[in-house]
């Protein structure tokens, strides 16, 4: 996700210029670009570990998430408390090994904008265990084409396998749009049902790609602590309940999952158990 521009009257799908709402949503897309703060990606480290439970265990699982804001970490401090610091804490737990974590992502990226990111840097960082991907809300806002969304998933998802030694892949959900605090209806409606469209679409393309889609728990938006400053992106507390979700599709209790790695233990992290309709990977 990216807030540098998030929305402005050129953005408003184009099949809203045959109905009468199209001139209020234009005004509120222009309204939410001037109010919404900027926020700036994560700093500190872009790499780390974290130790496993227990001395001499296996090697460190490799972690790499790649993707737009989310993956740079907007709306947190620092990237060891945002995503990918999260998610490495939640799966040293649960798989009971150390997890040596990496972040790679462009604040405002599109997916191919991701994919030519991932291409450059797979060939000079080494394989991985387990990429985790977030894209989608630059492509919403760019009014990508559903058939186009389509290819550019899959092509993501073939560059990460191949660049990342055929690491498991996990591509995170579209985030529900439809509860941004940010978004003033009825914008956000017709931008969260467009969301739920690409979403369909992504675990599709996904799924025949060889990776996991791993829906976002619409849950975490009903709770406003879970947002940033901007309304629009996740707080520290937002990636912390998103990494759990990510961390159970990765390595569920009861072993395999993206990962395939048997003996996985069970969370004891402070994160939240996963909803009754939870992400399982099959």
């Amino acid at each position: 996700m990216t807030m540098k521009r998030p929305l402005s009257p050129a953005h408003v799908p184009q099949s809203l210029a045959l109905v009468p709402l199209a001139p209020v949503l234009a005004v509120q897309a222009w309204r939410t670009v001037r109010r919404t703060p900027r926020l700036e990606p994560a700093s500190g480290a872009e790499r780390g570990l974290v130790p496993g439970p227990w001395h001499g265990a296996a090697p460190a699982c490799r972690l790499v998430v790649v993707g737009e804001s989310t993956a740079v970490g907007v709306g947190a401090a620092e990237h060891a408390r945002a995503l990918p610091g999260f998610l490495a804490e939640a799966l040293a737990a649960r798989l009971g090994r150390a997890v040596a974590w990496s972040v790679a992502g462009e604040n405002g990226a599109t997916a191919r904008r991701v994919a030519r990111l991932a291409r450059r840097r797979a060939g000079g960082h080494g394989a991985a265990d387990l990429v985790v991907a977030t894209v989608g809300i630059n492509d919403l806002i760019r009014r990508r084409s559903l058939g186009r969304w389509a290819d550019d998933v899959a092509g993501l998802v073939a560059v990460l396998r191949g660049g990342y030694g055929d690491a498991a892949v996990l591509v995170a959900g579209m985030p529900p749009v439809h509860r941004f605090p940010a978004l003033p209806r009825p914008l956000r409606t017709v931008l969260g049902a467009r969301a739920r469209a690409m979403d369909r679409v992504m675990r599709e393309a996904a799924h025949a790609a060889g990776a996991v889609h791993v829906p976002m728990d619409e849950a975490i938006a009903h709770d406003p602590s879970m947002f940033a400053a901007d309304g629009f992106h996740p707080s520290a507390a937002g990636y912390l309940a998103w990494a759990g979700d990510l961390a159970r599709a990765a390595a569920p209790a009861e072993g395999g999952g993206a990962l395939g790695m048997p003996g996985a233990v069970r969370s004891r992290t402070p994160n939240r158990e996963a909803p009754a309709h939870g992400r399982r990977v099959q």
